[in-house]
């Protein structure tokens, strides 16, 4: 897979997917894609609802439960880029459905785990079989749709990969009304099987008819970068800063991604070229993406906890109380292409962070009285940036290579997209984890060691140790919540800060138009 900066055109591969659609259709190919991106997508988000109860069921720690949700996460982002390169070599479908079979397999194994360790390895497997799904989702569109419809292909693809952690989380509320938190494993592993077989149905076999030698040290580098990076921000903030393994993850992060850029400038086929990134249009729309994902996933992370622990919401009702991010982003995502044609492309990216930006600072002023409606209120105004940014950086990445160059620019976008979301998780759950430690009281030393411990270990644990207490529970309850909040506001301005300046390098440095579509 050839990823030079120059564009290029890849004939076979468009009559190839022409046929294949022809049979289909359009609207097929985007159905069955957008299914298969909404299982990857909606597993990464629908696991929050259930945290609180994998707190107190397998007595998870803050730090374990980070974990259970990163290492999906983590294993997505690491994986994407060389399994988007074997599907581009073998068949996108063909490595997609492969991917939906250990996906799922691994997801019914989860709903057995007694552990944390467990859950966690399994977790990581699915993330495996999701970085094989998830680069053939948006190539295949861009392949195999004429350039006059690519963009409303990949608009409506981005809208459905920030709505569809909106499904997810609404499915697994519903399941958690009546059941465990296994359900929402046993229902992803019969989802995989849908999306295998409507993959196998709808979708065409693209794939690069003169693929490039295989990349094994640009694959090594960047997968061993990303698992580096993220493990050190949570242990960082687990352990602290100056712990030695902490310190030697960060400097192995350095060194990957170093012997990434060098190896990549001198390799003749890299895995993905670091010369890509001298192109504004891409180098834009990867940091739009990056920031994107890594503000909505790390807020799903702590704000579900929010609407559960401090509204006394059940697991449906928090994940219907997200639901007016999903209703304002698909239709925002669409417009996006017209809105683009009107005021550009650099406007677009730079409004739709600040607005992100901003959407995450209103919630990080609630306080524990606060109630819904002013949430609701940064969480429109956080909708809105989705949709633009999501949909404008995603075709700015496609739409800076040509045809034969998607499989690269699905797979950058894929490894952004993740790369945010796993460490969005990791800095926004660290940030939380240790200021709800420090702002705990000292009386808690008052406890008996066994509930100060679990308390510590969460807010969930604690407002469960607060229940056994009786009446003597109320303010163990009200500190507890009090420091769950400080956590909360602490790693949202963190968030929404980094947001805003990525917004201010969209204004300074981003192109002002669209790159050109072949």
């Amino acid at each position: 897979m050839s990823t030079s900066p120059h564009r290029t055109s890849d004939q076979p591969e468009h009559r190839q997917a022409a046929v294949a659609t022809g049979r289909a259709g359009h609207n097929g190919v985007l159905f069955a894609m957008c299914l298969s991106l909404i299982l990857v997508v909606a597993s990464v988000s629908a696991l929050n609802l259930a945290l609180p109860d994998l707190a107190v069921d397998l007595s998870a720690t803050n730090s374990a439960l980070t974990w259970i949700a990163d290492g999906y996460t983590v294993a997505l982002a690491a994986l994407v880029l060389p399994l988007g390169a074997i599907g581009d070599r073998v068949g996108r479908r063909n490595v997609l459905i492969a991917g939906t079979v250990v996906f799922g397999v691994a997801s019914l194994a989860a709903s057995f785990a007694d552990s944390t360790t467990a859950l966690i390895a399994w977790r990581a497997v699915m993330g495996l079989g999701a970085a094989m799904i998830m680069p053939g989702t948006l190539s295949t569109i861009t392949a195999a749709f004429p350039p006059e419809q690519r963009a409303k292909g990949v608009a409506t693809w981005s809208g459905f990969a920030a709505a569809g952690a909106i499904i997810g989380m609404l499915a697994a509320g519903a399941l958690l009304e009546w059941f465990s938190w296994r359900s929402i494993f046993i229902t992803s592993a019969a989802a995989a099987l849908v999306a295998a077989l409507t993959a196998l149905l709808l979708a065409p076999d693209t794939k690069d008819e003169h693929p490039s030698p295989p990349d094994v040290s640009g694959a090594l580098s960047t997968a061993v970068g990303i698992g580096a990076l993220v493990f050190a921000i949570i242990e960082g903030n687990e352990r602290g800063w100056t712990e030695p393994i902490v310190i030697a993850a960060l400097v192995v992060t350095v060194l990957a991604f170093t012997t990434y850029a060098w190896l990549g400038l001198r390799h003749e086929h890299p895995l993905l070229d670091p010369a890509l990134f001298g192109i504004r249009g891409f180098r834009a729309g990867a940091i739009t993406v990056l920031v994107q994902f890594m503000a909505v996933f790390g807020f799903f992370f702590v704000g579900l906890q929010y609407l559960q622990l401090i509204l006394g919401y059940s697991p449906l009702k928090a994940a219907a109380a997200l639901i007016p991010v999903a209703v304002v982003v698909l239709p925002t995502s669409q417009a996006t292409p017209h809105l683009v044609r009107r005021v550009g492309m650099k406007a677009t990216m730079t409004v739709g962070l600040l607005l992100l930006s901003g959407g995450l600072f209103v919630i990080s002023r609630l306080d524990v009285g606060s109630g819904y409606l002013p949430f609701l209120g940064g969480l429109i105004l956080a909708g809105f940036g989705i949709g633009l940014s999501g949909a404008v950086g995603t075709s700015a990445i496609t739409g800076s290579l040509g045809r034969g160059q998607q499989g690269v620019a699905s797979a950058m976008n894929d490894t952004t997209r993740e790369v945010g979301s796993a460490v969005g998780i990791a800095l926004m759950g660290s940030i939380y984890g240790s200021h709800y430690r420090s702002h705990l009281p000292d009386s808690l030393d008052r406890l008996p060691s066994e509930a100060a411990e679990a308390t510590r270990d969460s807010a969930a644990a604690g407002l469960h140790v607060a229940d056994q207490l009786g009446a003597q529970g109320a303010a163990l309850a009200d500190n507890v919540k009090s420091a769950f909040m400080d956590g909360l506001s602490a790693s949202l301005i963190a968030v929404s800060i980094i947001v805003l300046a990525a917004a201010v390098g969209c204004l300074l440095r981003a192109p002002k138009t669209p790159p050109a579509s072949d």
